[in-house]
């Protein structure tokens, strides 16, 4: 078996997670009247629906030849504002797994579930990934936007502990939608968490060379918590969980004090993020400008998960002015 590697403010409850979370196991599965066979079982092949870019790779990654993978959203396409067409559920219920990202980040999510066929096997694939509320009393947060305080960040794939955990989700959801290829996803299941495991490993590494007391990750929106949480920095969003949201004035000079203050460096662009925050913010401070991360997900020419860490690794420690 061979992996290839390559180097809108949400307001999502807690409680509308848990929800999502309590429909069994591994996710949602409509009843199926055909009788005791899964329809891959049946038919003899596996078709998975994903709803995120990340999620078409990992589908790959643990399905290899034996599933074939609907990506309904495009690398480059920002999450928050994805909706699913009508011609998009058509050839949705054509597959046995479907996959979402979860945590509030398909908010036709529930629209999508009244939609499914019997049998369909639905998935949050960020489910058992220990969730991140923003709060400004935590100490991950130099500071964060009032309007986005309580809210529930869905991006966790910046965690790769946290992909790993959606790795051995989506695993079982394949074998028990394909239970005769069951070992098979199984075995590629694990050796890619044994690959995501190397990869942590790296990042770790990596992103320690920054010194102590400059890891604060100024970024555009606050799309890197989960990132700062398990590699040791603090977070200084200039805008909330939605790129697209307004940033106050009020925010603004409480961002410009906190970088003076704690002599921040450098501040991050990021893919699709309009960039008039961080103008005011560069005009004020004169903070160097850092490259472009990706926070969502995908961009063009980074369409894998491997990708999209290596790259936003590299971003920062040339940003902090580190060489690889």
């Amino acid at each position: 078996m061979t992996f290839t590697f390559q180097r809108r403010t949400i307001l999502a409850s807690l409680s509308g997670w848990l929800l999502g979370a309590g429909f069994g196991v591994l996710g949602l599965q409509t009843p199926d009247p055909a009788g005791a066979q899964p329809a891959a079982d049946r038919d003899g092949g596996l078709v998975v629906a994903t709803l995120h870019p990340l999620l078409t790779d990992v589908a790959r990654q643990i399905g290899g030849e034996h599933v074939t993978v609907i990506g309904l959203m495009q690398p480059g396409q920002d999450p928050h504002d994805f909706r699913p067409t009508s011609a998009d559920m058509t050839r949705l219920r054509s597959a046995h797994v479907v996959l979402v990202s979860g945590k509030g980040m398909e908010l036709y999510l529930d629209d999508l579930r009244d939609n499914l066929r019997p049998g369909q096997i639905l998935i949050e694939a960020g489910r058992d990934v220990p969730s991140l509320l923003i709060d400004a009393r935590d100490e991950l947060f130099v500071c964060c936007p009032a309007h986005s305080v309580g809210a529930l960040d869905p991006h966790w794939w910046h965690s790769v502990r946290g992909m790993r955990r959606a790795v051995r989700l989506i695993g079982r959801a394949f074998e028990e939608a394909d239970p005769a290829r069951a070992g098979v996803y199984r075995q590629r299941a694990d050796a890619y968490s044994g690959h995501l495991n190397q990869l942590h490993r790296w990042v770790q590494s990596e992103l320690r060379r920054v010194p102590r007391n400059q890891r604060i990750l100024a970024t555009a929106h606050a799309a890197f918590n989960y990132l700062c949480r398990d590699y040791g920095f603090r977070a200084l969003p200039v805008q909330g969980l939605n790129r697209e949201a307004e940033v106050s004035s009020a925010y603004l000079q409480e961002a410009v004090g906190q970088i003076r203050d704690q002599r921040v460096p450098v501040i991050f662009r990021e893919h699709l993020s309009h960039p008039r925050g961080i103008e005011a913010i560069v005009r004020a401070t004169g903070v160097r400008v850092g490259g472009e991360l990706v926070a969502d997900g995908s961009a063009r020419g980074i369409e894998t998960y491997e990708q999209m860490v290596r790259h936003n690794v590299r971003t920062i420690l040339r940003g902090f002015g580190i060489e690889e």
